[in-house]
């Protein structure tokens, strides 16, 4: 097997089609067609049935999907390993991070290590922490921030901040005070949520369910400023890390009676090859933790 052909195979697993594989590879989709017939002739198996309405996989066609992709993967690993040789001139950071922490604990340290390190080009994807995850996993991004409380099999991991989820409200709300909130007091107001998919979303969800709550949603959006303004204006109240409220007077945070805590790690693919400029970000982001940490004695 030829590693174009491997290529042509996942951009058109990728893009659902020989059209919009072609577009993305930038190469006319008869040369796409043909790479596709080479490669199930030589496996003598047919790889996608071709159905008027698009494509699908067939069982074998499935299987070959996972080497594929780490054949593929493999390959890039050991091509950014033979550049890297000439040293830390060049090079790119992917990083996935949830957004709760993209606004408000990351800046500084992506700034300062651009700072530190400014011929390295930094790429931050933000999402919900299952899907940064699969990034990871599919190669997509080289780390990503998640929930360390069960990381995942096929992840490396590196534990760098440890912060409480607390219910937010307006300063005149009935709640506001109380020095801690009941989960049943916080669970009978409407609230303002993360979409499935963020760990924000994930400790409501597994909080609501160990309480046999049910969740009043009113709300349901991934923006920030948006849910602080839902929260300002009466309309529901919400859980956020404590640091995201800090610098909001008209804000107050209070810790639930039963503390919630969230180990939040660095990951990346355990059997993957972390490039220089990835590991010359995870010291960097471990130093500032640690420096933290010790400047507010924790």
């Amino acid at each position: 097997m030829e590693i174009r052909a491997l290529r042509y195979f996942l951009a058109v697993v990728d893009e659902n089609g020989f059209t919009a594989a072609a577009r993305r590879l930038h190469v006319a989709q008869p040369a796409v067609s043909m790479a596709i017939r080479k490669l199930e002739e030589s496996l003598a198996l047919s790889l996608f049935h071709r159905r008027d309405r698009g494509i699908e996989l067939t069982d074998e066609g499935r299987i070959l999907l996972d080497h594929a992709r780490r054949i593929i993967q493999a390959t890039e690993d050991a091509e950014l390993e033979m550049r890297e040789l000439q040293g830390l001139d060049s090079g790119e950071v992917r990083i996935g991070i949830p957004s709760m922490l993209g606004s408000y604990y990351f800046p500084p340290i992506l700034m300062a290590f651009r700072h530190r390190y400014p011929k390295l080009q930094l790429t931050v994807v933000e999402s919900g922490a299952r899907k940064i995850q699969q990034m990871i996993s599919e190669g997509e991004i080289d780390l990503g921030v998640i929930v360390s409380n069960t990381p995942p099999d096929d992840l490396e991991t590196r534990s760098f901040l440890r912060d409480q989820m607390t219910a937010v409200m307006p300063l005149d709300h009935p709640l506001a005070g109380q020095a801690s909130i009941a989960y049943g007091d916080f669970f009978k107001e409407d609230l303002v949520v993360f979409k499935q998919g963020y760990f924000h979303r994930e400790v409501l969800d597994r909080l609501a369910q160990e309480s046999n709550y049910p969740l009043q949603i009113g709300f349901e959006t991934n923006l920030l400023p948006l849910i602080k303004q839902i929260v300002r204006h009466g309309f529901a109240i919400t859980t956020l890390l404590a640091m995201v409220i800090a610098e909001d007077a008209d804000l107050v945070a209070r810790p639930f009676s039963e503390p919630v805590w969230l180990d939040l790690s660095i990951a990346w693919r355990r059997d993957g090859y972390l490039s220089r400029a990835n590991r010359a970000f995870v010291d960097f982001l471990l130093e500032h933790a640690a420096s933290e940490q010790s400047r507010l004695g924790t």
